[in-house]
C-alpha cells in the first residue's frame, strides 16, 4: 500500500491519518478497532479499509498493534521506531527517526532476530548514566536483501562468513545454491529466510565476484554492498541512444544566444561529465557580468520516461577512485548533455550582475544556448593566474582576461562569505593514484587552489540565486538545508577545543562565526586536521527540504542545488521548477511530494557518500599492507580506552596503536580530558599530539592497521 497518505471515505466525508493520531493522542489510551469506528461514526462497511489503514500506520511505525487487538502510540508506551546499528562485538543500537532522541542500547540477547540495517519497535526498558538501554519488540522492516561475503564450506554444509563485521551472523547456503562457487570466493548471496532465535539466516549465491586478492573485486564489492544500481534497462537506454547528438535549430527557439561571449569549463583532468561552463563580461561602469550557465538536462531528459525514473532510484552519481557508477547513461551524461568544448549546447543560466568592488546588483534567469570555447583544468588556470606560466598563458591568449577578472570577482565573493561566517572547512581529500592494474601506486593530497575556488565561488553564487528567486516567488521547490548544531554538540565541542588551548564564549550562539574563529586559530598548526573533522562530526548532515530552512555551514539564508543535473538528481528538479517559473506555468505535484522526493535523495546521498568513504578505505588499506615495518609522522587523531588513533601527515590513513603495545607504564583514560595519561611517568598522549609511528600489522579482510609507537614528538620540534 505504500507510505501515501491515504483516506478513508466514510458518509460523505474524508477520515485522514492526523484525525485517527489526533484521536489516539486525545484518548491517551490503546483503542480498539472498534472504538475508532464508533468515535467517526462509522459503520461495519468501513472496518475493513480502516483496518488496512491502521495496518499501513503499524507498518510505518507510527501506530503498533498490542495484545488484546488493540493499536497505541509507540511514545505512550516508551516504543521507539528506528534503525539497528549492530556492532561487531555483538550488541546494537537503535538509532530513533525521530531527531534529537537519544539512541538505546540493545544488548546481544535483546537483539532477538533483528539484523543490522532493519527497522524496528524498540522498548526502552532502563535509563542509566550512559544512556537508555531497551530490546527489539518488533522487526517493521529488513534492512537488508542480500549479503556480500566470503564463501566457506564445512563437511556437511555451506555458508557465507559476511564482509560487514556488523552482520553478527554467517548465511547458511543450502545445498544447489552455491553457484558452484569455491572456498575463499567473495560472492553475492541473496537472503531467502532471515534469522529467527534459533536458525540462523538462509540464502543462495547470485553473483561469484572473486578472489580477495583480486583488485577488481573491490569495487564489486561496494556496488553489491551498497545495492548501488549499476546497469541500465534496455528502455533507458534505448531512450539515451535514441537522443539526437546535437541541438536542432528549433532547439534554439526561445533561448538566449550567449555563443559569442568566451565561454569555457574548468575541471579535473580526469572528469568526464562537464555540466557547468562559465563566462565573465566587463561592463562600460567598471561592473562585471557573470554567466553561469548549466547543461539543460531537463530538455532531453523528460518526466515519466524510464531515464528519468531510474536516475531518480539512483539519486546520484557514485564515483569511484578508478571508475563511475553513473546517474545517466555515458550517451548522455559524457555526450548530449556534456558541455564539451568547440560544440554548441543547450544550457541554463544564472546571470549575475556585480560592482566593480563585486557587490550584488542583481541577478537574471533563462534559457540559453553556448558554446564552449575550452576545456581547461583547474591545474592549467593555477599555472596561469599563480605561476604566471607564458607558455600556457600564450596558448589559452583568448580566455586569460576572463580568468584574471574571475579570479579578483571569486577572491571578493570569498571574503564577503568569510565575513558572513562561512564555515570553510580545510579537509583535503585524498586521492587515489592507480597504476594500469588497478594497484594503488600512492596516496596523495587533493589539491585545492584558486582556480577550484573560482568554481566554487561561482556554483554557490548561483545556487544561492535560484534559491532566492523561487523563495521570493513562493513557488513548491527543493532546497538544500543544513540545520544548526544541537546545543549539546556545541558544549561538548568547546569542552574539547579548551582541552586544546582554544577559548569559546560559553554564550556563544548558534551563528557560526565563533566556530569559523575556532578554525581560523588553528589553522597551520598539528591539531588543525583534528579540530576540523571533530567539528565536521558536531555538525548535523546537510540534506534536501521542500521548505527553506537555510544552511548553517555556508551561512547562508537560501540555498539549492542547481548546478549538477548530470550527476544529482535534485539539481534537476529545481531545473524543472525554474523553467516553469520562467515559462509562467503552474507548477505540478505538492509541497508534500516535494518533501518525500528530498527524503528519498538525501538518503541516496548518504548511500553514495558512504559507498565513496569505504572504497577509498579499501584502497588505504591495502596501499599500507606493503609498507608494514616503515615509519611515518602523523597526529593522534582521538584517544579510546584501548589506545589511540594515528592520522599520518603525508598518506591520509588512519591506524590505531593500541595501549597495550605501550610498555614504558599503564597508561589509564581519561574521558574528561580526552586523553591517556601513565600512572608512573605521569606522560601523555592527546588528540593532536605529533607522533612517530611504525606500521606494524595491516588486516586488509578486517581494514584494521595497527601501528608502534616509535616517539612522540615534541610540539616545538615538530
Amino acid at each position: 500500500m505504500g507510505r501515501k497518505e491515504k483516506k478513508i471515505k466514510a458518509r460523505g466525508r474524508a477520515l485522514t491519518t492526523e484525525e485517527i493520531l489526533r484521536l489516539m493522542e486525545d484518548e491517551d489510551r490503546p483503542l480498539l478497532l472498534r472504538e475508532i469506528l464508533q468515535h467517526f461514526g462509522l459503520g461495519k462497511e468501513e472496518r475493513r479499509t480502516l483496518r488496512e489503514r491502521l495496518r499501513d500506520l503499524s507498518e510505518e511505525g507510527k501506530v503498533v498493534k498490542i495484545r488484546g487487538n488493540r493499536y497505541g502510540l509507540p511514545t505512550k508506551m516508551n516504543l521507539v521506531v528506528g534503525k539497528i546499528k549492530c556492532h561487531p562485538d555483538g550488541y546494537g543500537f537503535v538509532i530513533p527517526e525521530k531527531e534529537g532522541e537519544e539512541d538505546i542500547f540493545v544488548n546481544p540477547r535483546n537483539l532477538k532476530e533483528a539484523m543490522h540495517g532493519d527497522r524496528v519497535v524498540a522498548r526502552v526498558e532502563s535509563i542509566r548514566k550512559k544512556g537508555r538501554e531497551g530490546s527489539v519488540i518488533r522487526i517493521l522492516e529488513r534492512g537488508l536483501r542480500k549479503v556480500v561475503g566470503k564463501f566457506m564450506k564445512a563437511t556437511n554444509y555451506s555458508y557465507v562468513i559476511p564482509e560487514d563485521e556488523r552482520l553478527l551472523q554467517e548465511v547458511f547456503i543450502p545445498d544447489g545454491q552455491t553457484k558452484r562457487a569455491r572456498p575463499n570466493q567473495i560472492v553475492v548471496a541473496e537472503i531467502t529466510r532471515y534469522p529467527t532465535e534459533r536458525a540462523r539466516p538462509e540464502g543462495r549465491v547470485t553473483h561469484i565476484l572473486g578472489y580477495p586478492d583480486d583488485p577488481e573485486v573491490e569495487p564489486q564489492i561496494i556496488i553489491h554492498k551498497y545495492d548501488l544500481p549499476h546497469r541500465f534497462s534496455s528502455a533507458a537506454l534505448k531512450e539515451a541512444r535514441n537522443l539526437p547528438l546535437l541541438p536542432s535549430p528549433e532547439d534554439y527557439a526561445g533561448r538566449v544566444d550567449l555563443r559569442g561571449i568566451p565561454t569555457f569549463t574548468i575541471d579535473g583532468e580526469k572528469a568526464r561529465d562537464f555540466d557547468d561552463a562559465v563566462s565573465i563580461e566587463e561592463e562600460p561602469n567598471g561592473g562585471m557580468k557573470l554567466y553561469v550557465s548549466i547543461s539543460d538536462v531537463g530538455h532531453y531528459v523528460k518526466e515519466g520516461t524510464s531515464l528519468d525514473e531510474e536516475a531518480y532510484i539512483r539519486g546520484t552519481s557514485v564515483y569511484f577512485p578508478d571508475r563511475a557508477v553513473p546517474m545517466f547513461p555515458p550517451e548522455l551524461s559524457n555526450e548530449i548533455c556534456c558541455l564539451h568544448p568547440k560544440a554548441d549546447r543547450l544550457t541554463l543560466t544564472v546571470e549575475l550582475r556585480y560592482d566593480h568592488n563585486g557587490e550584488t546588483r542583481g541577478y537574471r534567469f533563462y534559457p540559453s544556448v553556448i558554446h564552449s570555447h575550452e576545456r581547461l583544468t583547474y591545474t592549467i588556470v593555477k599555472r596561469i593566474l599563480l605561476d604566471e606560466d607564458e607558455k600556457l598563458r600564450k596558448k589559452f591568449k583568448p580566455v586569460v582576461p576572463s580568468l584574471e577578472r574571475m579570479a579578483f570577482l571569486a577572491r571578493r565573493l570569498r571574503q564577503k562569505r568569510m565575513e558572513r561566517g562561512t564555515l570553510d572547512f580545510d579537509l583535503p581529500e585524498p586521492e587515489i593514484i592507480l597504476d594500469l592494474q588497478g594497484v594503488t601506486e600512492e596516496i596523495i593530497r587533493s589539491e585545492r587552489n584558486l582556480a577550484h575556488q573560482m568554481i566554487e565561488e561561482f556554483m554557490i553564487a548561483a545556487n544561492e540565486a535560484v534559491a532566492r528567486f523561487m523563495e521570493g516567488r513562493k513557488v513548491p521547490s527543493l532546497y538544500r538545508i543544513h540545520e544548526p548544531p544541537s546545543s549539546e554538540a556545541i558544549v561538548e565541542f568547546r569542552r574539547f577545543v579548551s582541552h586544546l588551548g582554544y577559548g569559546m564564549r560559553k554564550d556563544s550562539d548558534h551563528s557560526p562565526k565563533e566556530l569559523q574563529r575556532i578554525l581560523l586559530e588553528a589553522k597551520g598548526r598539528p591539531e588543525e586536521s583534528v579540530i576540523n573533522h571533530i567539528l565536521l562530526r558536531s555538525m548535523k548532515w546537510a540534506k534536501y527540504s521542500a521548505k527553506n530552512q537555510g544552511h548553517f555551514g555556508l551561512a547562508s539564508d537560501a540555498y539549492t542545488h542547481f548546478t549538477s543535473p548530470i550527476r544529482r538528481y535534485p539539481d534537476l528538479i529545481v531545473h524543472r521548477l525554474l523553467k516553469k517559473v520562467l515559462a509562467n506555468q503552474e507548477a505540478d505535484g505538492s509541497e508534500d511530494e516535494l518533501a518525500r522526493k528530498a527524503d528519498h535523495l538525501s538518503q541516496r546521498e548518504r548511500v553514495a557518500m558512504e559507498a565513496e568513504r569505504e572504497i577509498v578505505g579499501r584502497y588505504r588499506v591495502r596501499y599500507m599492507k606493503g609498507k608494514t615495518g616503515e615509519e611515518f609522522e602523523g597526529v593522534v587523531s582521538s584517544v579510546t580506552t584501548f589506545g589511540f588513533f594515528v592520522e599520518l601527515k603525508e598518506i591520509f590513513v588512519e591506524g590505531l596503536v593500541r595501549m597495550t603495545s605501550l610498555h614504558d607504564d599503564y597508561y589509564r583514560y581519561h574521558e574528561d580530558k580526552y586523553c591517556l595519561i601513565g600512572e608512573r611517568t605521569r606522560k601523555s598522549f592527546r588528540i593532536g599530539d605529533p607522533v612517530r609511528v611504525r606500521v606494524d600489522r595491516v588486516d586488509v579482510e578486517r581494514r584494521h592497521i595497527d601501528f608502534g609507537l616509535v616517539k612522540k614528538i615534541d610540539r616545538e620540534m615538530g
